[in-house]
């Protein structure tokens, strides 16, 4: 291929946005509405906080944001309790749409989310931040409120490592490097150009959004991007420079799972567009091998494929948001 991938044309940093009175502005004029969520599971000890600081900053203060909401997976900690104590819309990922039953993971919290959500532009962020701050949301909103062409926004950041001897100044994003981006650079070499393309905040509009299958489980992030790809052209996709982003990080165990839903979707991805074909069906359980006693145990987890289609199918969803004369994002053409 002659083709040399580079970093994506829409890649900005966030302090390009960090005008909140200029933000506002554009809002204004876009006419469009903003809605912040949190997808939930026990984030007792960061919810509050976030919701905290954004909260003054982007609602009281100035008010680019018109609602935050928690979606929770059903957390056995003060998750909620603490979400509503600071001014969050609290709702139970099983109680939306109870028609259409419920699973557990972070793909199902984001499309459930789209139906009690009212905004034109959705923005989602992962609720385990320590570093929260104002930019996780103003950053992600700007290229949509400045570039109506843009539809939708990945954050990217260094990515600090905890461990148990301390914190380093890199080496998040594991998967990311060992699994997607040789992935991405044999497939979709335009996409490799996404620096963290796993990263869990991002912001899409609503009319992008609703018409994207949703991956119930880690898949999520990785089929949004090629959906979108495919949909609407690689400058639809942009991506932001928050600085630096402290979070739990994942065991090597958890990885792997992450690992193997990431690549189920991708494969699928691949045969429905046409881009490859599988001759066997895949397996629905991730292996791992633990030593116990000098001998080693099989492990076999279920990690659920399952997929959720795009919300404006659901006829609940579409009356409550029928289709615009004119829609608030054009697809690329």
């Amino acid at each position: 291929m002659s083709w040399k991938p580079a970093v994506l044309r829409n890649t900005f940093h966030h302090s390009r946005y960090a005008d909140p009175r200029r933000l506002l502005e554009l809002k204004r004029k876009s006419g469009l509405s903003i809605s912040l969520a949190f997808p939930t599971l026990n984030e007792g000890e960061t919810i509050g906080k976030e919701i905290l600081v954004l909260k003054a900053e982007l609602m009281e203060r100035f008010p680019l944001v018109d609602e935050i909401a928690v979606i929770d997976s059903g957390s056995t900690d003060e998750t909620r309790t603490i979400a509503g104590r600071f001014g969050a819309r609290v709702f139970s990922s099983r109680d939306i749409l109870k028609a259409y039953g419920s699973y557990r993971g972070k793909g199902e919290n984001l499309w459930k989310s789209l139906f009690v959500l009212k905004g034109d532009i959705i923005v989602w962020i992962d609720a385990d931040i320590s570093n929260i701050g104002p930019k996780f949301v103003y950053g992600l909103v700007g290229p949509l409120l400045e570039r109506r062409e843009i539809g939708y926004v990945k954050a990217f950041y260094e990515r600090p490592l905890r461990s148990v001897s301390g914190i380093t100044a890199s080496g998040g994003g594991r998967v990311t490097e060992i699994l997607v981006r040789p992935l991405f650079s044999l497939f979709y070499p335009e996409l490799s150009g996404l620096i963290q393309p796993l990263s869990g905040e991002y912001a899409g509009r609503r009319r992008l959004l609703e018409r994207l299958p949703f991956s119930v489980g880690y898949g999520v992030e990785i089929g949004h991007l090629i959906d979108i790809f495919h949909q609407h052209g690689i400058d639809s996709i942009a991506q932001v420079d928050l600085d630096r982003r402290v979070h739990r990080n994942q065991p090597v165990a958890a990885l792997s799972r992450m690992a193997f839903g990431i690549l189920n979707t991708f494969l699928n991805r691949l045969e429905r567009y046409g881009e490859a074909h599988m001759l066997r069906r895949l397996a629905a359980e991730h292996i791992a091998l633990a030593a116990r006693g000098g001998s080693y145990m099989v492990q076999a987890t279920a990690v659920p494929a399952n997929e959720r289609p795009p919300m404006i199918a659901i006829p609940e969803y579409a009356a409550r948001f029928p289709p615009e004369a004119q829609a608030a994002y054009a697809p690329a053409t």
